[in-house]
């Protein structure tokens, strides 16, 4: 079995302290300092190249940052099984031979552990995160043969049936039609009623605006953590986006912005 470490209850979810990290010999994050609370939904935004594929990836353990702290529920990421992070569609090989069950109870690989099988009531942990993101008849598919939206219905499963409390998904609703698109944000707002916290890396403000407590803009640096209207400002759009940004200004005041830059790190990892 994996280690359960134990939650400091009075410790924030994610707390990040002074955070740098360097990806490909670049810096990729500087001197990021944050911290969320339990069932928060947060937008990261910036434009491609800055840093928010690295950030989720030192949050979830995945790399280590070059200096400062990452803490969740007050201990180090290593080690937590609470965390799931679903990554950009592109870096997932969908060819891989696993059915839709199969790739949820990998979520539960923590609670059941390596080289153990799982048990009854871990398969009825999977059939209900399945039924719970309405995917339950597609428990045999193959996850190759899923539209976009299915497969990332298929991964919010897999965090649910990990009981994750912290969620990290990158660019989840890229490339998904509209249906799709408003079928993820409903299941977003189930994780709000259960306490998870999430972060959501997007390239739409509208949504960004729309559908999260809080925003952060980002560019190696954080340029402003707040709420939309105080981050989407046309000043700040512009600090973060530079020369590449075409800003869209709407009648509530906030602005869109187009990213013209294509040479980001997180979309050619």
């Amino acid at each position: 079995m994996y280690p359960h470490i134990h939650h400091q209850p009075d410790q924030p979810i994610l707390d990040i302290r002074h955070l740098s990290a360097v990806y490909a010999g670049r810096i990729a994050l500087e001197n990021i300092t944050f911290h969320l609370h339990m069932g928060e939904r947060v937008a990261v935004v910036g434009p491609n190249g800055a840093g928010k594929s690295t950030l989720f990836k030192v949050v979830a353990g995945v790399m280590p940052p070059t200096t400062g702290e990452v803490n969740i529920s007050g201990y180090s990421p290593r080690g937590h099984i609470c965390i799931a992070y679903v990554p950009q569609r592109s870096q997932v090989d969908w060819r891989f031979p696993a059915s839709v069950a199969d790739v949820v109870m990998m979520g539960r690989i923590g609670q059941v552990g390596f080289f153990r099988w799982p048990r009854r009531s871990d398969w009825d942990t999977v059939h209900d995160a399945l039924r719970e993101v309405d995917m339950e008849s597609m428990a045999n598919r193959q996850i190759g043969e899923l539209s976009g939206g299915q497969q990332q219905r298929t991964f919010l499963a897999r965090a649910l049936a990990q009981e994750a409390e912290l969620v990290l998904m990158d660019e989840p609703l890229n490339g998904l039609d509209t249906p799709s698109q408003e079928a993820i944000l409903v299941l977003l707002d189930k994780l709000r009623e259960q306490k998870i916290t999430v972060m959501v890396a997007t390239h739409d403000l509208g949504q960004a605006a729309s559908h999260f407590d809080r925003v952060m803009l980002l560019n190696h640096q954080i340029i402003r953590f707040g709420s939309a209207q105080e981050v989407l400002t046309s000043e700040n759009l512009l600090r973060a986006y530079g020369g590449h940004a075409q800003l869209i200004h709407a009648e509530d005041g906030t602005s869109t912005v187009t990213d013209s830059c294509c040479d980001g790190e997180e979309e050619h990892e």
